[in-house]
């Protein structure tokens, strides 16, 4: 197997407003519309899907259940440029019907980063660090660690 993730699906309780969470509020490039059944973001390397949590459970035998777990053990992260980026990310995720579950701080690992919860619970880290650099494409740049 090669070493990548082609493609992250969250499941989504409300798929159009999944959809104006990702692509109107944060900006996300999207291929498709809630219309067709399934939404595609254009990210550097790995896409995001948002698909509707019943047919996601559904075609990988799982049961949805009635809720989600209080903590999925599955976070996603976007790391910015810079502390100002941090803030403004959470703050437009809140403005934008996600909700910080996490303030930004300065943490243990010698960066600065905070979570949001977007609108059906999925978590994202939004974290700093000046010793973190990207490559052209805006991946990052693992050497040292």
């Amino acid at each position: 197997m090669e070493p990548r993730i082609s493609l992250i699906t969250l499941g989504v309780s409300d798929l159009e407003r999944a959809y104006r969470f990702y692509h109107r509020a944060l900006g996300f490039p999207a291929k498709g519309t809630p219309e067709s059944g399934i939404v595609f973001f254009e990210t550097n390397g790995t896409r995001l899907a948002l698909y509707p949590l019943d047919k996601l459970a559904e075609d990988a035998c799982q049961d949805a259940g009635e809720a989600p777990p209080a903590f999925s053990g599955v976070t996603l992260a976007h790391v910015a440029r810079s502390k100002v980026d941090v803030d403004e990310l959470l703050s437009l995720a809140a403005d934008a019907g996600g909700r910080v579950v996490k303030p930004a701080q300065d943490v243990f690992w010698g960066g600065y980063s905070g979570y949001f919860a977007d609108p059906d619970g999925h978590l994202w880290e939004v974290a700093y660090a000046d010793f973190w650099q990207f490559n052209p494409d805006g991946s990052l740049v693992l050497e040292g660690f």
